[in-house]
């Protein structure tokens, strides 16, 4: 008999049934499929996000008394490579480990004292991703010119969302080969378009509030670090997600943050109408969507991150049951919430202040401290409590130098402690850098504490 050779559609859907995808439960190996380039893609496209547009009002300042353009370049620049040098790190033990990033803390904290971190975890992601969906359809609705069709809009990046979760490593590669280039050539269209137009510069000259402001931008590029590991525990090798991670995010991230500047100083400082400047020009609608339709990969970051750590909660639960549960929830959220108030956000704020000590509490062990000779990060690791205060001692720096607002006893409590001690803050005083760096000494203390014991 002659044999038949196989068709090349068959051929292709058997390449697609056979290539590896995320494991199902959270004891199964990962497999190692990304390269740098795939990690590039996947951090450049998360560091480009219609929030990091309009978050550029938090670089620039109050009115009246704006940085000028140059000192907000150069705290964006600074903020970026310092928050993102620390998301290199995470992304970096994810994939020495091999296990995802709330999974890593049990071999600081043991598995049952990780559980607290995880909550917290999954509480911000779950509200991150009703955020996203919500400016979605936002964008959406900007692109289409109606404020109507906003449940539609929601329900379709809901599903989008969704289908990308339960194909992760596929949605990852899709990002490389397709999604980066047409936001490249979206980013490159909108820098030269606004860029030509010219923006006035109201704080030439001023530096006043520059680490205000390059705190700000750090607190964003930190704000990935519990989620990192997710991804680069499939990386290929661990200078892969290091440096993919570091280079992808940093030149994304100051670039939005950048462009999003200039939009919004050709706005007046109006972070509302930041848009109007990206619509105002020849065929902007085109590519705003391309952004708008871009924006998914973020809600699929947090929903599949949320499904990572309920996993470590629960580690026998396929992850596609409950990314589709997670991603029914978030939509249904989005679709009975229209904006989160000002209280929540700040919440989330403030939760995304505690991973900032706990990134260095995490670092400092896993370099210098018991992570030299190897975690435990199965089922059974033992509880380590002491690891627990550094932590403590990182998150109530941050709260004492910049308390987040998420209620008035808070805050109040915060203040009367600064009046008590006679603090003021100051331009100088980085909560997240004092954070970071008072939760590292200590952790350090700790180590050798251990080893005197």
């Amino acid at each position: 008999m002659t044999a038949v050779s196989p068709s090349p559609a068959s051929t292709s859907a058997t390449a697609v049934a056979e290539r590896p995808e995320a494991p199902l439960v959270l004891d199964t190996e990962p497999p190692r499929t990304l390269d740098f380039r795939a990690q590039f893609a996947l951090w450049a496209n998360l560091g480009i996000s219609l929030i990091g547009f309009s978050s550029a009002a938090t670089v620039l300042g109050t009115a009246g008394a704006e940085l000028s353009f140059a000192a907000a370049v150069t705290a964006i620049v600074v903020g970026t490579v310092i928050g993102t040098a620390m998301l290199g790190v995470a992304a970096l033990i994810g994939a020495r480990t091999g296990a995802p990033a709330m999974a890593v803390l049990r071999g600081l904290f043991g598995t049952r004292l990780s559980y607290l971190p995880t909550v917290l975890n999954i509480a911000q992601c779950i509200g991150w991703g009703v955020f996203e969906l919500i400016v979605i359809a936002g964008g959406a609705q900007n692109v289409a010119g109606t404020q109507g069709w906003r449940w539609l809009f929601v329900l379709l990046a809901g599903a989008l969302t969704t289908v990308l979760t339960i194909w992760p490593l596929g949605s990852i590669a899709v990002l490389r080969k397709y999604v980066a280039i047409a936001v490249g050539v979206a980013m490159v269209y909108f820098t030269v378009q606004l860029g030509r137009q010219g923006f006035p510069d109201p704080g030439a000259g001023n530096w006043d509030g520059f680490l205000t402001a390059t705190d700000a931008v750090i607190a964003v590029s930190i704000s990935f670090v519990p989620l990192a590991a997710d991804y680069t525990r499939h990386s290929r090798t661990p200078g892969a997600s290091f440096w993919g991670t570091f280079s992808g995010y940093t030149v994304a991230q100051v670039w939005c943050y950048v462009l999003g500047l200039i939009a919004l100083l050709q706005q007046g400082g109006d972070s509302a109408k930041i848009f109007d400047s990206f619509t105002g020009v020849t065929a902007g609608w085109v590519f705003l969507l391309v952004l708008v339709l871009r924006e998914t990969d973020q809600s699929f970051a947090n929903v599949y991150s949320t499904a990572m750590s309920v996993q470590n909660l629960l580690p026998r639960i396929d992850r596609r049951v409950l990314t589709v549960g997670i991603g029914a929830l978030v939509t249904g959220l989005a679709l009975w919430i229209h904006e989160l108030s000002a209280g929540y956000t700040n919440f989330l704020y403030l939760i995304g202040a505690v991973f900032v000590p706990l990134f260095a509490v995490l670092a400092v062990d896993y370099f210098f401290g018991a992570g030299r000779t190897g975690w435990n990060l199965e089922q059974d690791a033992p509880a380590r409590p002491l690891m627990l205060l550094p932590w403590a001692v990182g998150f109530a720096t941050y709260q004492f130098i910049a308390p987040t607002p998420v209620a008035g006893w808070w805050t109040g409590f915060w203040h009367d402690l600064q009046s008590a001690v006679g603090f003021e803050a100051q331009p100088w005083t980085s909560a997240s850098l004092f954070a970071f760096l008072t939760a590292a000494l200590a952790t350090w203390a700790t180590t050798l504490v251990r080893k005197a014991v």
